[in-house]
């Protein structure tokens, strides 16, 4: 943690104020040419603005925008030209070498949130300079460790930084039932205790669990297609136990979805036969089918955009597009998609129909890929699958390239704006992956972006998830219920909901 304290707030919530922590510093790294360099408030201010310009193309703008007094006209004098790092605005500014003022346009309840976003961890300017359109491979930050080798796409390797503060490892126990023997493992340990970490990437899951069972991985999720052979019930098979392999479950926090492209020419649209289309697709989807036999009931069919634990989640609600196969025909029927000898679908100009959508490799990909298959089949509907790495996923989701577009949200906080601003028209091409655009949506969307937390805002929340229901911007996957495998010599490990690292806080026994 950067701050010294929690934020100093005044003027009705739209002054924040953050003193940091003197003697904080950066790993070692050429940019900064032999000398230490100290994190402070300048760095702050360049991260902020680093967010909003344009060259960036930050998936992450969406947190920034109308938020900071001047921050936005800044970034739309940059189109065309260069973003002004030096320009003040009043929007952030140093106060002085350790204290940093943020002034907010309106008053934000949620504004704590994003200054502890993974997407503002603090960046060093010369780093930035030095490196360039390149820098993503060379980050240089404050924490524990250092990137001391990169393989795209394979392996990376981390090293704990020598100039690292630390800290002594002293949390208290919580509900969990784990927790009691995670202090116990834990407690009094100067962290980090791991000097070298290394981390495989590896998208074929066959490979990936063999290589935990055979030792060389010490932690793994154990994935959908492995928990029939890995679980007796709700424990641990007995020739896994007896390796001392441990399993334990952590929710995440997470929605999957399959977004349709509003800017397809055939699925994208609001005629009334391109909502028929989506709709029919949506109903004929067997989501079941995910639980029951890819997840094998560690996961339950998503019922609107925000996850359970996260604030603004109805346990109640149910979405309109439910499983109905025979409505997703009559439908089809109605609006003009006829089906030719072979069976399928054509477009109402009589032109082929084919689906696209993205798939993964790996067997559980497979799986799903089938469901799909099989879905619209029974509409008469072709679907094609085009296979893509997690790189190139994650390039297209701020595309809006691809007709069906599958994928998963985490929380980066345990808040619901956090997965309904995926819909919300200003941040297409950034995390709005399907580039929906319904004004009934964004202004519902505004409304609850003023609000605190309540019964009115959540009622928001329900009126968005219909309207989306209602435009059928996505079809609704599952919320998983994640199982974690650790070998027997991994100490303290316990996923946070929504920290994505938990390496500084974890050891491991010789073995």
């Amino acid at each position: 943690m950067a701050a010294e304290t929690m934020p100093a707030i005044s003027d009705n919530g739209k002054t924040w104020t953050v003193k940091l922590r003197k003697g904080i510093t950066f790993a070692s790294d050429p940019a900064f040419k032999g000398a230490r360099r100290e994190l402070t408030a300048l760095d702050v201010v360049y991260t902020f603005k680093r967010l909003m310009d344009p060259a960036q193309r930050s998936p992450y703008q969406f947190m920034m925008r109308n938020k900071l007094l001047g921050l936005d006209d800044l970034a739309r004098s940059a189109k065309g030209g260069k973003f002004d790092y030096d320009a003040r605005i009043p929007g952030i500014e140093a106060l002085d070498r350790y204290t940093v003022q943020f002034r907010l346009i309106a008053p934000d309840y949620r504004f704590e949130f994003l200054l502890a976003h993974t997407a503002t961890g603090i960046v060093a300017r010369e780093v930035v300079e030095a490196y360039g359109i390149d820098v993503g491979r060379h980050p240089v930050g404050t924490g524990p460790y250092m990137l001391t080798r990169w393989i795209p796409g394979t392996r990376a390797a981390l090293d704990s930084n020598p100039d690292y503060r630390g800290f002594v490892w002293d949390f208290a126990p919580g509900s969990d039932p784990r927790d009691k023997e995670i202090v116990k493992q834990m407690r009094g340990k100067r962290m980090p205790q791991i000097g070298h970490i290394e981390l495989s990437i590896i998208e074929e899951d066959t490979t990936y669990w063999l290589t935990f069972l055979r030792g060389d991985l010490d932690v793994v999720n154990l994935l959908a297609r492995f928990q029939a052979t890995a679980l007796i019930g709700d424990k641990l098979a007995p020739d896994l136990a007896s390796k001392g392999i441990s399993i334990y479950r952590a929710p995440p926090p997470a929605v999957s979805f399959t977004a349709f492209n509003f800017r397809d020419p055939v699925v994208g649209g609001f005629s009334p036969e391109k909502l028929a289309l989506r709709r029919a697709i949506a109903l004929a989807y067997k989501g079941d089918d995910l639980v029951h036999v890819v997840y094998h009931d560690n996961a339950e069919r998503a019922q609107m955009p925000v996850p359970p634990g996260v604030t603004g989640y109805d346990p109640v609600h149910r979405t309109s597009n439910a499983y109905d196969p025979a409505l997703a025909n009559r439908l089809l029927d109605r609006f003009g998609y006829k089906r030719g000898a072979d069976g399928f679908r054509t477009l109402p100009d009589g032109r082929p129909l084919e689906l696209v959508r993205n798939s993964y490799t790996g067997g559980t990909a497979r799986d799903e890929d089938l469901i799909w298959q099989k879905s619209m089949e029974r509409i008469g509907l072709r679907i094609r699958m085009e296979v893509l790495t997690g790189a190139e996923a994650a390039k297209r989701s701020t595309t809006c390239t691809t007709m069906l577009f599958s994928w998963n949200w985490f929380a980066d906080y345990p808040d619901g704006e956090n997965f309904m601003q995926m819909l919300y028209g200003p941040n297409s091409n950034e995390s709005n992956s399907g580039c929906y655009l319904s004004e009934a949506y964004d202004r519902l969307y505004r409304q609850a972006e003023a609000l605190p937390d309540g019964p009115e805002r959540n009622r928001l929340f329900i009126a968005m998830s219909r309207q989306a229901d209602t435009d059928t911007a996505w079809v609704l996957g599952v919320y998983q219920r994640r199982i974690v495998a650790l070998q027997p010599w991994v100490l303290g490990h316990k996923v946070h909901p929504f920290l994505y690292s938990v390496l500084p806080y974890v050891d491991v026994k010789p073995h």
